[in-house]
């Protein structure tokens, strides 16, 4: 089993022997595993092999990611999207998107550095590159370096906690040969973004904790502020870039608590002491981050200055700091009197009427109120008009008090078509039994018992008091007054009784953001009124924050949307088994396909040795309450630590998505397969029972004036089992393991990788096909590769 003896580099620098918490090793008590090592004579151990291994694994990766890049040279799948964005940057066109923006950001200086001009918008998937004059490869090429450049990050990881090369191998080849990584990162897409800064986390952190025996010096400072950076540009690109920030942090949770320990074999810590490592962690990975990630926001803002297809998730205020915004320009004040149309600023169906009444019950047993039906028609027709009236009107047809409707007035709503006033009761919805039902009244009824059903508030958003109610830009919510619920509306169509038109109901939640309406046109007005002259409009600016809350508020509210279904969703329970992935793109003349899936070999190959480290976890703990302890400190410091801090890598960014209720699909997986492959290397290496930074048991033999000798079997006073070459027992006294047991482990290790890297090539190679997009498969080829009933194309 594996152990954390210690490997020199050049110029005899000690490499730690563990990269995570929570175990505290500022030093190195006398008494202790590692204190016996200290004093002993040290071997310098050269690295070209490592060096070397590296240089090969990177080449590799930039082979397998640029490989036929420019292939296919249509839009792919969600390159509609991020490709778009790039564009709308380019033109500076507002936009709107549920991610924060440095993954966008990226893509746009990329074209801007080839000197694209943004006037593609990737409409559709299959559209034309070459036709429409697209740098398509330059955009491809971004994510295609970062996606390279995990490869070696992760084999970097390995290295620095301490692994061997093969486990180092091991691990980074997973990442290299995964058909999903590969093909993720050959597209405009985000993921290769994210994937590369969490990697570049880890091993910032990794680095970080190797210092932790210089605190507050040049390096530490360098390695936590870099950790910090890494952090930000996760979370910048996706926000379950928070999954990292949770891993790194328990880590420095544990990490701290230690320090706290007034118990310390080095020593307490002075509280002040204890204080400036904290604040350095704060400002380090929480404050330094934020900064940065609130920096990309407000080049965000600085970009995109002129009005475009994100203005309708914006207030009318953010609205009016953008150029060009039609909305503001179009704007018209509305007075009591006027015939207006309504419109539900996230569904766009217009506040509708018709003279066809509820029915007397419903399908589950309900009975209605049998009055008039009010409901939200997605067209225009003349049953959308209203005219909107004060409180105090008697006679609809006194117009003399034209005067303009405030926000937080009173007012009345006639439907013209029909002659009657909205009203709300104390009746249930058709759909919402906690909902109230909207119907309308007659002018007998509205003037006397039911005027204060057909009573209702305007209630502009963000609105000052008095400010005047517009069209267009006056977004409000319209509240009936006796009750206080907000008229609202949905998506899920009302029977046959209704034609199937859109249900409008009262919300008791007053907060919810679906409740906001506005007036889409005003009618009544004439063509020649002085009201319809529009005075030159000036750009209005916003601070910052009220812009960056105002943003969060949307995208946290459409993230949370995101729950309809999807012909390629699939459930993080699926994920680790690779039980289905996602159709890409297709093109039925040369029978081409790209279809978004792993290496199903290395990907359950990885599922399985997370579940078998589960079990050694889980036996040790059951063993040590029975007495046996068949690990030594040193073995079970690395398996829980290190390898332990993987796991938890691989937890954070996965178990979390069970909680979430949006659509989930294959590549939210890629990071927690990243930390995956992680465990896989650490855990073979401690298989085969080796300790990587183990000296030469002859030399030991001879700078001990031992011999070598098997350990003690005699329970609880013999060697621990797992620190070859240089094993300490429970007694302090160190028992040396023959060379030609260490040779055997490392041969057995190696023989173990170089089987495990054999069959990931094969899964590789034999899917290539399909992450590729080329050649064409036959029909009898496409059904050899359905390992799991795969849903491709061309089976026929």
């Amino acid at each position: 089993m594996s152990s954390n003896s210690v490997r020199h580099r050049g110029g005899g620098k000690e490499k730690a022997p563990a990269t995570t918490p929570p175990q505290n090793r500022d030093a190195k008590p006398n008494g202790s595993v590692d204190g016996a090592l200290d004093k002993m004579p040290q071997v310098v151990k050269s690295e070209w092999d490592y060096k070397l291994a590296g240089v090969i694994i990177t080449a590799l990766a930039f082979v397998t990611r640029f490989w036929g890049i420019g292939h296919p040279n249509e839009v792919v799948f969600d390159e509609v999207h991020f490709g778009k964005f790039a564009s709308y940057y380019l033109q500076r066109t507002y936009f709107f998107d549920v991610h924060p923006p440095f993954g966008k950001l990226l893509f746009a200086l990329m074209g801007w550095f080839v000197g694209y001009d943004g006037h593609f918008h990737f409409d559709n998937i299959g559209d034309s590159y070459i036709a429409n004059k697209v740098p398509y490869v330059a955009f491809r090429a971004m994510p295609a370096l970062l996606g390279a450049l995990t490869v070696p990050t992760v084999f970097m990881i390995m290295w620095e906690s301490g692994y061997t090369l093969p486990a180092a191998i091991v691990a980074a080849s997973l990442v290299l040969f995964d058909n999903a990584h590969i093909g993720q990162t050959r597209l405009i897409l985000l993921d290769a973004t994210l994937v590369y800064a969490m990697s570049l986390s880890v091993l910032s952190y990794v680095k970080f904790y190797k210092m932790r025996h210089e605190p507050f010096s040049r390096k530490w400072w360098k390695w936590l502020l870099l950790t910090g950076v890494a952090l930000s540009c996760v979370i910048s690109t996706k926000y379950v870039g928070v999954f990292t920030f949770f891993t790194v942090g328990s880590a420095v949770a544990i990490d701290l608590w230690g320090l706290f320990d007034v118990d310390r074999p080095q020593g307490a810590l002075s509280l002040p002491d204890f204080g400036k490592h904290f604040a350095a962690r704060v400002i380090g990975l929480i404050v330094v981050p934020f900064l940065i990630y609130l920096f990309w926001f407000q080049v965000h803002f600085a970009i995109l200055t002129r009005s475009g297809p994100g203005d309708d998730f914006m207030t009318p205020a953010f609205q009016e700091t953008l150029s060009d915004n039609i909305m503001s320009a179009q704007s018209t004040g509305v007075n009591y009197y006027d015939s207006i149309s309504m419109k539900h600023k996230e569904t766009k169906t217009y506040l509708h009427s018709h003279a066809e009444r509820y029915p007397l019950r419903y399908d589950d047993g309900r009975v209605s109120s049998q009055g008039q039906q009010v409901t939200g028609y997605p067209f225009n027709d003349t049953n959308n008009y209203w005219q909107i009236m004060p409180q105090k009107v008697i006679d609809p047809m006194d117009t003399t008090e034209n005067e303009p409707v405030k926000n937080l007035d009173f007012v009345k709503l006639r439907h013209l078509v029909t002659d009657t006033y909205l009203m709300s009761h104390d009746v249930a919805s058709p759909y919402y039994p906690t909902n109230q039902e909207f119907s309308t009244t007659d002018l007998e009824s509205a003037n006397g018992d039911r005027f204060n059903d057909t009573l209702f508030q305007v209630m502009i958003e963000n609105g000052k008091t008095r400010q005047d109610l517009k069209s267009v830009s006056g977004h409000f919510k319209l509240i009936h007054a006796p009750s206080r619920v907000a008229m609202w509306t949905h998506t899920s169509p009302l029977p046959d009784w209704a034609f199937k038109q859109a249900e409008i109901n009262g919300n008791k939640n007053l907060q919810q953001s679906s409740n906001i309406w506005y007036v889409d046109e005003i009618p009544s007005i004439p063509a020649d009124s002085p009201r319809l002259v529009k005075e030159e409009r000036k750009v209005k600016s916003m601070p910052f924050l009220a812009k960056y809350f105002e943003l969060q508020r949307a995208i946290f509210f459409h993230n949370n949307a995101l729950t309809s279904s999807h012909p390629y969703a699939s459930q993080p329970v699926q994920w680790p088994f690779l039980l289905r992935g996602v159709s890409f793109w297709t093109q039925n003349d040369t029978r081409q396909q790209i279809y978004f899936l792993g290496n199903p070999i290395g990907w359950w190959l990885a599922s399985s040795l997370l579940a078998v480290f589960a079990g050694i976890i889980g036996a040790d703990q059951l063993s040590q309450r029975r007495g046996v302890d068949s690990l030594d400190e040193r073995t079970r410091s690395r398996l829980y630590n290190s390898t332990g801090f993987f796991f938890l890598c691989w937890a954070a960014h996965y178990l979390p998505f069970y909680l979430m209720g949006r659509q989930l699909f294959l590549h939210h997986y890629l990071p927690a397969h990243l930390a995956s492959a992680l465990v896989t290397g650490a855990l073979l290496e401690f298989i085969f029972n080796l300790d990587p930074e183990g000296l030469d048991s002859n030399f030991i033999a001879e700078s001990t004036g031992r011999s070598p000798s098997k350990s003690s079997s005699k329970k609880g006073a013999g060697p621990a089992v797992g620190v070859e070459g240089n094993q300490i027992d429970r007694t302090g006294k160190r028992v040396v393991v023959p060379a030609k047991q260490r040779m055997g482990s490392m041969v057995g290790l190696w023989a173990a990788s170089g089987g495990v890297l054999a069959v990931v090539l094969f899964g590789w190679y034999w899917f290539l096909p399909l992450t590729y997009g080329k050649p064409g498969l036959s029909a009898e080829q496409v059904i050899a590769r359905k390992w799991l009933a795969y849903d491709l194309h061309f089976a026929k």
